[in-house]
């Protein structure tokens, strides 16, 4: 606790050195170099970004850095309010008594915490349409539904009737009359077609086709 003290006192003086020398810059005595730095009352760690406005004069005041670090001109006897978010608002009064032109302060501000109402959200403006929208809902086939309707025979056959074959079949066909050319080359006699699945397909397809009909 002492040593963070020690280090803001000391950042104090080395942040406040060089206001020594504006000081010949004022003309009214009532100007003061009004600098500090915000810290929190638990942890004594700077509060960031803090607000920092003087009361009754409307857009006057500053925004503390990132280290709670703050510095700006103000008069003897100025209000200044400080403000974060989180933390609960404090008042300030600079002293009409001082007889430098600058003013040093460590502002301590607590922690605040805000309980708001209950705010409900709804998708549709009235209960009728909720309801018209969930009964008209469809919900969605899980994981085991879905194998279910892929799996079913009159799918399945449907594919089967409409899906031309894929690479790896037409592959495999191609090398499999290519063995069996080799292997039969030298005057063995091949055996027939008449039970080749491959072959009853292409002949339907030619049927179908029309290919088997008199071009006359």
């Amino acid at each position: 606790m002492m040593s963070k003290l020690k280090y803001l006192l000391f950042l104090f003086i080395g942040c406040l050195g060089w206001h020594s020398s504006s000081s010949q810059m004022f003309l009214d005595n009532d100007l003061v170099q009004f600098s500090g730095v915000v810290v929190s009352h638990d942890s004594l760690h700077p509060i960031p970004f803090t607000n920092l406005v003087i009361k009754g004069q409307y857009g006057r005041g500053t925004v503390g850095d990132v280290y709670g670090f703050f510095s700006f001109v103000a008069k003897k006897r100025d209000t200044i309010e400080f403000s974060s978010i989180g933390y609960r608002k404090t008042m300030f009064v600079i002293p009409d008594t001082l007889k430098q032109d600058r003013y040093s302060l460590i502002q301590v501000m607590s922690q605040d915490t805000v309980l708001l109402k209950d705010v409900f959200i709804y998708p549709w403006p009235t209960k009728s349409q909720f309801e018209d929208a969930f009964l008209a809902l469809r919900v969605p086939d899980d994981d085991l539904a879905r194998a279910k309707k892929n799996l079913e025979q009159s799918k399945l056959k449907q594919l089967g009737k409409n899906m031309p074959m894929d690479a790896s079949m037409n592959f495999k066909n191609t090398m499999q009359g290519e063995y069996s050319r080799l292997y039969y080359a030298g005057g063995q006699i091949p055996p027939t077609n008449i039970l080749n699945p491959l072959a009853w397909a292409k002949f339907i397809q030619a049927w179908q086709n029309g290919d088997f009909k008199s071009k006359e």
